[in-house]
C-alpha cells in the first residue's frame, strides 16, 4: 500500500488531480463528494459474494417449488408463469453472483447460465410454448446445461471457494434435467409434481451453499481465532 505524498513547497496539501476520488480509510467504497463511486463491477461482486445474496437465489428457488407441490391441481398456464418468473429471477441472481469471481474466465460459465435461465424464462411466458413438453424440454434443458457448465467452473477452478458444495448443486442440477427430459410426463399433474420436487431439492442445496458461506465469513474474521465458535444467535 502506498503512501500519500507529503505536502508542497508551499506549505499546503497537494491538489489532487481533476476527478480522482479519495476513499475514506478502512470504509469500502467510501469516498470524497467530489469523487466517483465504486467500479459497478466491484459493487456487483461484493453483493454477489454475501451469503445473504445466495440464500437470496435459494428462496427464490425454494418458494416456487413448494407453492407447485402445495397446488398440484392448478392449470398448466399457471404452472408455466411460475415457472417463467422462477428462471427469470435465477438468471437476474445469477448474473450478480457471476460479478463475484475473480477473473474473467471463472465469470463466463456464470453469465451463460444467466442468459439461458432468462432465455427460458420467457419462452416458458409465451402463450403458444405452454405445453406440457415444451415446459419440460425448456426446462430440463436449462438444469442440464447449467449444472454441466457450473461443473466445469468448480472442475476447472481449484482456488473456487465452497468448491465441493458447488459441485454437489451442480450434480444435482445435472441428474434433475436428466430426469425431467427422460421421463415423459404426459399430463400437467406429473409435470407440476416433478417439477416442484427438484425445485425444493434444488432450493435445499442452495440453503446449504448459503449458509457454508456465511460460515467461512464468520470463521476468517480478524479479531477471533480460527476454530473459535461464534456468537450466538
Amino acid at each position: 500500500m502506498t503512501e500519500s505524498p507529503g505536502p508542497s513547497a508551499h506549505g499546503g496539501p497537494e491538489p489532487e488531480p481533476a476527478g480522482n476520488a479519495r476513499r475514506a480509510p478502512g470504509i469500502p467504497g467510501a469516498h470524497s463528494a467530489s469523487g466517483t463511486g465504486d467500479d459497478p463491477a466491484d459493487l456487483l461482486g461484493r453483493l454477489g459474494d454475501s451469503w445473504t445474496w445466495i440464500l437470496t437465489s435459494a428462496l427464490a428457488t425454494l418458494v416456487p417449488g413448494i407453492i407447485v407441490l402445495v397446488w398440484p391441481h392448478e392449470t398448466l398456464n399457471v404452472l408455466a408463469v411460475v415457472v417463467g418468473l422462477y428462471l427469470l429471477a435465477a438468471g437476474a441472481l445469477r448474473f450478480v453472483a457471476a460479478f463475484s469471481r475473480a477473473g474473467h474466465g471463472e465469470r463466463l460459465a456464470p453469465l451463460l447460465v444467466s442468459a439461458l435461465s432468462v432465455l427460458a424464462g420467457v419462452l416458458c411466458l409465451r402463450h403458444p410454448l405452454q405445453t406440457v413438453a415444451a415446459l419440460s424440454v425448456i426446462v430440463g434443458a436449462v438444469w442440464l446445461v447449467s449444472g454441466m457448465l457450473t461443473a466445469y467452473t468448480a472442475l476447472a477452478f481449484r482456488e473456487l471457494p465452497r468448491r465441493g458444495f458447488v459441485l454437489g448443486a451442480a450434480a444435482l442440477g445435472v441428474v434433475a434435467g436428466i430426469v425431467v427430459l427422460a421421463l415423459p410426463a404426459r399430463s400437467a399433474l406429473v409435470l407440476t409434481r416433478l417439477l416442484g420436487l427438484w425445485l425444493v431439492l434444488l432450493g435445499l442445496a442452495e440453503t446449504g451453499l448459503a449458509l457454508a458461506r456465511r460460515s467461512t465469513l464468520r470463521a476468517g474474521r480478524p479479531g477471533r481465532p480460527h476454530g473459535t465458535p461464534s456468537a450466538a444467535r
